[in-house]
């Protein structure tokens, strides 16, 4: 299939942006764990900051295709990675 830009106007295009997750560690600890492992296994993941809405804490957070979030829980979960919470970014 050749490149085709992306339009707008195009009624096949999806234009509806994806949904995003954020989950929460107790410790930066756990943070760069569950980053390494769900890189490792090919989840399109980032650190970020953690909203000021969520946690006044100072940390980060994992951001991750929301679509993913049950197999992405069951990983941590398998890796023995402690998780504080999981919220929709909007």
């Amino acid at each position: 299939m050749p490149f085709r830009p992306f339009d707008p106007w195009d009624k096949e295009e999806k234009a509806m942006p994806e949904q995003y997750g954020v989950i929460l560690f107790p410790s930066v600890h756990f943070a760069l764990r569950a980053e390494k492992r769900a890189k490792d296994e090919g989840f399109k993941i980032k650190l970020i900051p953690v909203p000021r809405h969520l946690s006044s804490d100072c940390g980060v957070c994992l951001r991750f295709p929301w679509e993913q979030k049950e197999i992405l829980l069951c990983l941590l979960e398998r890796e023995g990675i402690r998780v504080e919470g999981i919220h929709p970014l909007e």
